[in-house]
């Protein structure tokens, strides 16, 4: 059978919550590879509260959903893991009954060892996907003095990161990852370059907005005030007080700048804490907290905005990410101003999509303030942006790259076999 034309049976073990919304699993396993003929079926857990699990006909396959418990109390999160866990245990049963050509799990650990086990009973191939450094992250915030339960963190920390790279990544037959950064962090704990691909952060351009406004919600802006737009969490381990004090710089030469900051943190106060320093720099009047919105409202912020900001602050943790909110900024055809950091600079300099100066504030502000100076030089830039997207970052392209990847094992598997 030649590679266009087989078509592959998979089990997708996600982390993801049910309806699932990143893209990773939304589009590519959801969309793009059930419309290329593969038969997915997904374990995965109900994001909203739900006493019992349940499964549904999704795209050509199935989805088990796990039952949920969404309290916020220690008991019942701990229920909710439970619960996870006993939807999780049926991979057994599904990997002997329905002869799937491979098992993808993606960020989940004791699901991961739960398949690797089934696996060597049955012809599976076992692949997994790491989308965030959750071991070091981890670890790094119970150090920092960041976690809330220090010897939680510590403890859930070292256990990850002894059953990912002991037991969990030596036994895949292939592991995707979300960044270059990440693939060379990971080479680094003795896993071959050659069993790693980067697949990261994508769109699809059919669902963003991009020239016509959509109508849903109307921004009033003076012709001499500049829009400046922070789209993403506001937790407070992103130190996005940064961005607050570059404003403070910005208005010093652009007095009608005004600052918006799209999202939400973890717990309340993560905004407070941004409020607080906002209004000790006595710029509180310009900067708008949106709070929380559907995508489809945020991104009329960014329709609106003169310059997009995508902070990252420099740690080993952020440093193997790819950041979203950089190339959703770019497929609007928006300037973006970025720090330094691996995936951000290479994108930036490769698309010509902005500027990328060090994580300084007076570096940050200057890079804004020379872009709301020069609107068309900013426009071009845009215009770069999303033509990069457009050539290389679209969700259709990344699930061309997971599904070689599939095909090139199952093909190699079959030659072995015959």
């Amino acid at each position: 059978m030649s590679d266009s034309n087989r078509k592959l049976r998979i089990l997708f073990v996600t982390s993801d919550k049910y309806p699932p919304f990143r893209p990773a699993a939304r589009v590519i396993f959801g969309q793009e590879l059930v419309q290329r003929g593969h038969v997915i079926d997904w374990l995965i857990q109900a994001e909203k509260d739900c006493k019992n699990s349940y499964q549904i006909p999704y795209g050509n396959g199935k989805a088990y959903i796990a039952a949920t418990d969404d309290g916020t109390s220690r008991w019942k999160r701990l229920r909710k893991h439970f619960l996870d866990l006993l939807n999780d245990l049926k991979i057994f049963s599904l990997v002997k009954q329905e002869e799937y050509d491979l098992m993808q799990v993606k960020d989940k650990y004791i699901a991961a060892l739960i398949a690797i086990l089934a696996v060597k009973f049955n012809k599976t191939h076992f692949i997994y996907w790491l989308a965030y450094p959750h071991a070091e992250a981890s670890l790094y915030e119970a150090n920092e003095g960041i976690a809330r339960y220090k010897f939680f963190y510590t403890l859930r920390g070292k256990f990850f990161k002894f059953v990912l790279y002991k037991i969990i990544l030596p036994c895949s037959v292939h592991i995707f990852v979300q960044s270059e950064q990440m693939k060379k962090d990971i080479a680094e704990k003795g896993i071959p370059l050659d069993k790693m691909t980067p697949i990261p952060s994508s769109l699809s351009l059919n669902e963003i907005p991009y020239v016509q406004s959509s109508g849903r919600l109307f921004l009033k802006k003076d012709a001499d005030e500049k829009h400046i737009v922070y789209l993403g969490t506001l937790m407070r381990t992103r130190r996005l007080d940064f961005i607050i004090r570059v404003h403070a710089k910005v208005i010093g030469k652009h007095p009608a700048a005004k600052l918006f900051l799209v999202g939400k943190g973890e717990m309340p106060e993560d905004e407070k804490f941004l409020m607080e320093e906002a209004a000790r720099l006595g710029i509180r009047e310009s900067i708008v907290f949106t709070g929380y919105m559907p995508m489809k409202d945020a991104w009329e912020y960014i329709r609106n905005a003169n310059v997009c900001l995508s902070p990252y602050f420099p740690t080993p943790i952020l440093n193997s990410t790819s950041p979203t909110k950089l190339i959703e900024y770019m497929a609007m055809s928006k300037p973006v101003i970025g720090n330094n950091h691996p995936e951000q600079s290479l994108v930036i300099s490769e698309s010509g999509a902005g500027l990328c100066v060090p994580w300084d504030e007076d570096a940050f502000a200057s890079a804004i303030s020379e872009l709301l100076d020069d609107p068309v030089r900013a426009d071009q830039m845009g215009a770069k942006g999303r033509m990069y997207i457009e050539r290389c970052r679209t969700d259709s392209i990344m699930a061309t790259k997971v599904e070689e990847q599939y095909i090139r094992i199952c093909n190699k598997q079959q030659k072995l076999s015959d």
